[in-house]
């Protein structure tokens, strides 16, 4: 028989750890990655992590009810080897603005991680919506926000308020330059509040970009069960991923942070090509086999790998993307690694849950792909591939009798620009071989 994990059971300290993380978006990417590299940092005993969800309550809900514990399970072909994890001291659900106020405003609080999806940072009627909010707040009413940024610029005024000083702010989403992007997202909802919350900001938040890499898919009840065998204990809130992990940042941290560099992790000076490299050549690929993967009856990525075809697309996609990436980043091992990854056939990564939010993915993975192509001349047929093959999934959208100006109000949207002619005419073309097949 086995025990419900929780402090109780197991025998990972409660309390010993000061408080000074804080990470909003909590979810298996962040257990997998932040809050695993903090748990193995050299210094892993002066750090401890508070951490909230998003839209629902019920990812903190359940790992608080087992005081913040969780097993990771690393899988590859040779079979599980499971960790349990303990850094997590505290999740809460996101809505509770006032305990992250609280919890950003502590002066132990050094910084804030954050991983809310590349939709997080974008321009929305949520987002406009706390706009409103927070300038009522300003003049006396409250309502409290409602998206992530929202409640981050509620919490940042009120360490502003309480003097605890500087902050880092690390953004561990997949945009290049995550962090100047989270610094623009923000200005809008700190300028709601204030003049003197955006003066405050300009002097004491250390931006952070990192580019993160992990393969992490959804847990499954069988996941659970594994969990159990592994561990002796019941686990709700059981994490997979591959082995493989990869975290690379730049910018300031003006509070400290923790030894990130002794679990593996890179600080460098520009992390900006590792974002490219990773952003295109992972998640690009990723997005590529989401999109092509299904009409050839796959459903994860280690099927659609295994197809010659669609390697075939994936691998002039990567030829694509390498023209355009520096010197310096063992272009040919990284490749031949995602290769091995990807044909990891005991990650059951779902093509499904890769599609999530699939325009916003194809315009900053595969539209500059496709831009730097064009610019030196070539067709970019390899990065097109996924956009005809995403257009190939859309409603309205006859993939044997297309629809040129439907085909183009598409690109269009998908690009966030007007496209040239020559795209929607190679996007034509592709649509060819993208007609529902069989499986090899």
């Amino acid at each position: 028989m086995t025990a419900p994990i929780d402090r109780s059971t197991h025998p990972e300290p409660r309390g010993t750890r000061p408080r000074r993380i804080v990470h909003l978006g909590l979810g298996a990417f962040h257990r997998s990655h932040q809050a695993w590299y903090t748990a193995r940092a050299n210094d892993r005993d002066d750090w401890e992590i508070t951490a909230y969800s998003g839209r629902r309550p019920d990812a903190a809900d359940a790992l608080q009810a087992q005081d913040g514990l969780y097993t990771l399970i690393e899988r590859d072909d040779s079979g599980d080897h499971a960790t349990i994890v303990g850094v997590i001291t505290e999740a809460v659900d996101g809505a509770d603005v006032e305990h992250l106020a609280r919890a950003v405003s502590d002066q132990r609080t050094a910084l804030v991680t954050l991983t809310i999806t590349e939709a997080g940072y974008q321009a929305s009627e949520e987002g406009a919506a706390d706009l409103e909010r927070l300038a009522s707040a300003a003049e006396g009413r409250c309502e409290a926000p409602r998206s992530a940024l929202g409640r981050l610029a509620v919490a940042l005024d009120a360490r502003r308020r309480s003097g605890s000083g500087p902050i880092a702010l690390v953004s561990c989403d997949n945009l290049p330059d995550n962090g100047g992007v989270l610094r623009e997202a923000l200005r809008p909802l700190l300028e709601a509040i204030g003049g003197e919350t955006v003066a405050w900001a300009e002097t004491h938040i250390g931006f952070v970009s990192s580019s993160v890499d992990r393969i992490t898919p959804r847990a499954t009840d069988a996941d659970q069960e594994a969990a159990a065998a592994l561990t002796g204990f019941r686990d709700a809130c059981v994490v997979v991923a591959e082995p493989f992990a990869d975290w690379t940042m730049s910018g300031d941290f003006p509070a400290g942070r923790p030894d990130w560099e002794s679990a593996g992790a890179r600080i460098v000076d520009d992390v900006e090509p590792f974002e490219r490299r990773k952003l295109w050549l992972l998640n690009g690929a990723h997005t590529l086999l989401a999109a092509a993967g299904p009409a050839r009856g796959h459903a994860y990525v280690d099927e659609a790998f295994a197809d010659p075809v669609v390697r075939s697309w994936v691998e002039e996609f990567w030829d694509e993307c390498v023209r355009h990436l520096p010197e310096g980043l063992d272009l040919d091992r990284y490749r031949s690694d995602l290769a091995s990854r990807f044909g990891n056939s005991a990650i059951r990564h779902s093509l499904e849950q890769i599609a999530t939010d699939a325009e916003t993915k194809l315009r900053v993975r595969i539209v500059p792909v496709l831009d730097a192509e064009r610019a030196a001349g070539r067709n970019g047929s390899g990065a097109a591939r996924a956009l005809a093959a995403h257009l190939a999934t859309l409603d309205g959208i006859d993939t044997a009798s297309p629809d040129r100006i439907t085909l183009r109000a598409a690109l269009d949207r998908i690009a966030g620009t007007p496209v040239d002619d020559a795209v929607v005419d190679g996007c034509l073309d592709l649509l060819d071989d993208l007609v529902p097949l069989s499986a090899p």
